[in-house]
C-alpha cells in the first residue's frame, strides 16, 4: 500500500494534535506509511523526539500555505496552490498516495478534491459519508455536508454508492437504503424527496423507503440518504445530544454522596457504554464518488480522533473503495 498523505496545517487544532494522531495511526498499523504535509520545520521538530521506527515510516513534504477554516472554496482553489490541503490531494492524484486526511475547511476540501481528482464516470457529486452507532453495529448515512443541496439523481447516485461502502468495507450482503424524510408515508416530504424516492423505488437496490431520524439507531436500515445540508445539522445534532447526555450523568453521579457510590459502582458499564458512543471512534468520514481517496476529519479533533480518521483512510485504501465504487457504477443504472 502506497502511503497516506496527512494535511496536518488544517483544522480548528493546533499542527502538533495532527502531528500526534498521526504517530499513534502509525503506532497502531504498523504496515501504514504516512507523507506529513506542511511546515517542514515545525514537522520535522515534532518528529524529533520520536523513535526512529516511527520516524523511518513518515516522509515530509513541504507546504508554504494554509486553508484557514473561514476560507471560500473558490479563494482557496485560486490562491492557495501549495496549500497542505491541495498538496495533500494532490499525492493522491499523481499516485505518490493510496488516500489522503484533511480536518480542514469542509467546503475548501470539498471543492479541492472535485478540482484535482475529478469525480468517476457518471457520477455527478461526491458526497461525504460516515459510520453512526446503531443498534446493529453502524448505519452509513450520507450526503454529512460535501453538497448543502442535491438533486433526486444525485441522491439515487448516493445511495448506490453508499451501498457499495456498506457491502465492501462493512460486510453486509444485501444493504437497506432508506431515504431521509419528516415522514415514513410515501405522501410524506418535499418535491425532491418524492422524486428521488421515485428513482430509487425502481433501483434494483434493496430500498425499504422513506425514513426518519430516529430509524437512523434503529437498525432496521444500513444506509441512509439525504443531502449534505440535512446530514450534517443531523450529525452535529447527534454529537451535541450525545455530550449533553454524558454531562448529565457526570453532574447527577457527582451531586451527592449517594450518586458518587451508585457511579463508582456503575462505572464499567458506564465505561463501556460511552466507549461505543465515544464520537471520536467514528470520525473519519470518506468522500466517495471521487477518483481517489479524500478522508475528512472532525475539525476540532484531537489525537485519538485523527489517528481514527487516518485508519478509516487506510482501510478504505486496503478495500480499494474508489475502483470497487467505480466497477460497481459500470454495472448499475445510476442515470
Amino acid at each position: 500500500m502506497l502511503p497516506i498523505a496527512i494535511d496536518v496545517m488544517s483544522g480548528d487544532r493546533e499542527p502538533r494534535e495532527y502531528v500526534a494522531g498521526a504517530l499513534r495511526a502509525l503506532a497502531d498499523d504498523a504496515e501504514l506509511r504516512l507523507l506529513l504535509v506542511g511546515d517542514p520545520q515545525l514537522i520535522a521538530s515534532l518528529l524529533a523526539a520520536q523513535p526512529a521506527a516511527l520516524r523511518e515510516r513518515a516522509a515530509v513534504v513541504a507546504a508554504t500555505q494554509v486553508v484557514t477554516m473561514d476560507e471560500k472554496p473558490r479563494e482557496a482553489i485560486r490562491r492557495k496552490k501549495d496549500s497542505s490541503m491541495r498538496l495533500a490531494i494532490e499525492q493522491v492524484r499523481d499516485q505518490h498516495a493510496c488516500a489522503c486526511v484533511s480536518a480542514g475547511n469542509t467546503g475548501a476540501l470539498t471543492a479541492i478534491a472535485h478540482f484535482v481528482l475529478r469525480t468517476l464516470p457518471g457520477v455527478e457529486r461526491a458526497a461525504i459519508i460516515s459510520s453512526i452507532p446503531a443498534a446493529h453495529g453502524v448505519t452509513q448515512m450520507l450526503d454529512l455536508g460535501a453538497n448543502t443541496k442535491a438533486t433526486p439523481l444525485q441522491l439515487r447516485q448516493f445511495a448506490a454508492m453508499g451501498v457499495i461502502v456498506a457491502r465492501e468495507v462493512h460486510g453486509v450482503a444485501n444493504p437497506r437504503v432508506g431515504l431521509l424524510n419528516i415522514g415514513e408515508e410515501d405522501m410524506k416530504g418535499h418535491e425532491l424527496v418524492q422524486e428521488a424516492h421515485a428513482l430509487l423505488g425502481p433501483s434494483g437496490l434493496n430500498y425499504i423507503g422513506f425514513v426518519e431520524g430516529d430509524d437512523i439507531f434503529s437498525g432496521d436500515v444500513d444506509v441512509v440518504v439525504t443531502d449534505g445540508f440535512t446530514g450534517n445539522v443531523a450529525l452535529k445534532t447527534m454529537e451535541g445530544v450525545a455530550g449533553l447526555i454524558a454531562d448529565r450523568l457526570r453532574d447527577e453521579f457527582q451531586a451527592s454522596l449517594l450518586g458518587r457510590l451508585a457511579g463508582l459502582i456503575a462505572r464499567p458499564v458506564l465505561r463501556r457504554a460511552a466507549a461505543g458512543l465515544d464520537p471520536r471512534r467514528y470520525n473519519g468520514a470518506c468522500m466517495v464518488g471521487l477518483a481517489g481517496i479524500v478522508v475528512k476529519s472532525h475539525g476540532h479533533a484531537d489525537g485519538v480522533a485523527f489517528a481514527r480518521a487516518i485508519a478509516t483512510a487506510a482501510l478504505a485504501a486496503r478495500r480499494d473503495v474508489a475502483a470497487r465504487i467505480a466497477e460497481a457504477l459500470q454495472g448499475e443504472a445510476v442515470h
